[in-house]
């Protein structure tokens, strides 16, 4: 399937590794130009490599923490002086520590707002402008199946994912008129390094070994497996293309089927 986003900016953040990697390369071989950031230069530029030799298409490589407000800025100008806009966001973070809520601290929920709500209200701020004066952009943030289905130990990812969920409902609502979609994304158990730390995590508590702990998720998931990048990405390159243009203010999960309610 065309997806008709052939030679659209598109602006993948967290993109050195996992979801955000592999959701760049997606959109990479749908023929886009990619802008895509990361906190570290190595890793972000590593990546950028590899997708210019997967996908032959340009590819601007910004060292940016996406917390900070003043480089997200930077970078969506940088974007902006290469390729002369940003058409589609995929607005990716790493996830907050886990953690039981006595033992969470002000400041660990100050970073934690910071890290996944601001950013993407941020982010979304500095490229509507000229997605509105185009009257064509696709934003896509990733937040976790938890906002349907909350995970123990979880508690500040169940709280911001929920909030940054809202702010896409009604952010969504208010730029439908310009021909911009704005949606999230709810990973299941995906096969990446924060799936890794969130098993290490339940090693720990629960004193299981590693695949006791893989096997008590794996058997919580009807289809029995967690899911790879690339099917991600699939579901991601498709909300944040041309065929999703009537999709708008939805919460797609891609989770195996492990969130059990109807909404």
């Amino acid at each position: 399937m065309d997806l008709g986003i052939q030679n659209k900016v598109a602006l993948v953040t967290a993109a050195s590794r996992g979801l955000g990697k592999a959701v760049a390369l997606e959109l990479a071989r749908e023929g886009c130009k990619l802008v895509i950031c990361s906190r570290h230069a190595d890793g972000i530029n590593r990546a950028a490599d590899e997708i210019r030799q997967q996908a032959n298409v340009e590819v601007l490589a910004v060292a940016a923490d996406v917390s900070d407000g003043e480089q997200v800025q930077h970078m969506v100008e940088q974007a902006t002086q290469k390729f002369g806009r940003v058409d589609i966001v995929f607005a990716n973070a790493g996830g907050p520590p886990p953690g039981p809520f006595v033992q969470l601290t002000d400041q660990q929920w100050l970073n934690a707002v910071n890290l996944n709500l601001m950013s993407v209200v941020r982010l979304c701020r500095a490229v509507l402008p000229t997605m509105q004066q185009k009257q064509w952009g696709r934003i896509l943030i990733d937040t976790s199946f938890t906002v349907k289905q909350p995970l123990e130990n979880l508690i500040l990812s169940n709280s911001i994912r929920a909030g940054v969920t809202g702010l896409a409902k009604t952010l969504s609502n208010e730029v439908a008129k310009d021909g911009i979609t704005v949606n999230c994304i709810c990973p299941g158990w995906i096969q990446t390094e924060r799936v890794e730390q969130l098993l290490k995590d339940r090693v720990q508590r629960a004193n299981l070994s590693l695949d006791e702990a893989k096997q008590t998720v794996t058997s919580a998931i009807p289809m029995g497996r967690f899911g790879t990048v690339e099917e991600f990405a699939a579901a991601a390159a498709f909300l944040l293309s041309e065929r999703a243009s009537y999709i708008t203010g939805v919460s797609l999960q891609v989770d195996g089927g492990i969130v059990k309610g109807l909404f």
